[in-house]
């Protein structure tokens, strides 16, 4: 049996791929949530990751760490993680590495808090050239491979790195233009992300490091997490 080392859901974008993935595609697995403690959380991850971070996925002697690393573990094992179609498949493999590597404004001021909702202050240019390469990007999934998904008809890794950036949609009232926005609304009905995100509205722990980079992103606007 895998275990999945991931810290707080409504934080946790990082968390969310392998953890969605594994859900939508019914691979079993145990979870041990270790919420973030602060500062600096190396050491409180290093007894399940080598790097000090999560996810991590165990398997018996097994450990596997980052999310892009864990995901390419996980097909090696498993049917449906990439896109059967060898053109859908490279395309996936593309998105995620983009997605892995690139929107980095996008990550700093829209950090990830399912539980809230912003006014964004401002939105320099880099924010939105971001938001218009991912519009772009799932537009051309959407439209090469017929959708419902990123790649085609079935949910696979490419949707479960993207996940993070609905949620994003959601909080911060992110548009991406055409069919995205569509899927952003077929995304959030899903089955696996309403289980995540019912679980971070629950979460009554706060990070105050987390909460200060959602505070500079703007006004909030509704706070729908759970209170101690």
């Amino acid at each position: 049996m895998y275990e999945l080392v991931i810290a707080n859901k409504n934080y946790s974008s990082w968390s969310l791929r392998p953890w969605v993935l594994m859900r939508a595609l019914d691979i079993p697995f145990t979870e041990r949530l270790i919420p973030f403690p602060g500062g600096n959380s190396r050491s409180t991850y290093l007894p399940f990751s080598p790097s000090g971070r999560v996810p991590a996925l165990r398997e018996g002697e097994v450990t596997v760490w980052d999310s892009l690393a864990i995901v390419e573990y996980l097909a090696e094992r498993h049917v449906g993680v990439w896109p059967e179609d060898g053109i859908a498949r490279a395309w996936a493999r593309s998105a995620c590495a983009e997605m892995h590597s690139s929107f980095t404004t996008l990550r700093v001021i829209c950090t990830m808090n399912c539980g809230i909702r912003v006014d964004l202050a401002e939105r320099p240019p880099q924010l939105t050239a971001d938001i218009d390469r991912l519009g772009a990007l799932w537009n051309e999934g959407l439209a090469r491979f017929g959708g419902p998904f990123l790649a085609g008809v079935e949910f696979t890794a490419v949707d479960a790195f993207f996940a993070p950036v609905v949620f994003r949609c959601q909080t911060y009232g992110l548009t991406l233009g055409g069919e995205a926005d569509r899927y952003v609304s077929r995304m959030l009905a899903r089955p696996a992300l309403v289980q995540w995100y019912e679980a971070a509205l629950a979460e009554t722990f706060r990070e105050e490091g987390h909460e200060d980079e959602a505070r500079r992103a703007g006004r909030w606007t509704a706070d729908l997490r759970a209170t101690a």
